[in-house]
């Protein structure tokens, strides 16, 4: 059975025991969060619920700017946090 969850602003295909990584979410290591689901192979009504496994940062992207000849250069760097979750559970309605 899967489902596709939103999150984050991001939709995600998931099935029971999968993995995802997905934009940070305010909750502790080990904690359990339900999401919000916008289909579910049972049905409607569906509930996915999750555990946090952590919470980590992407790789750096790094922003520059330049204006040749103008001496004029910005470097920036930009690190998204973002939180691994496993799905533990789907319920049919």
């Amino acid at each position: 059975m899967f489902a596709v969850i939103r999150t984050g602003g991001k939709q995600y295909k998931v099935a029971k025991d999968d993995k995802i990584r997905v934009e940070k979410i305010e909750a502790k290591e080990g904690d359990a969060v339900e999401i919000d689901v916008l289909y579910a192979e049972g049905g409607k009504g569906a509930k996915v619920t999750a555990k946090v496994v952590s919470h980590d940062r992407d790789p750096k992207v790094v922003i520059f700017k330049k204006k040749r000849r103008q001496n004029y250069r910005r470097k920036k760097g930009h690190k998204q946090p973002r939180t691994v979750l496993q799905i533990t559970d789907i319920k049919a309605a």
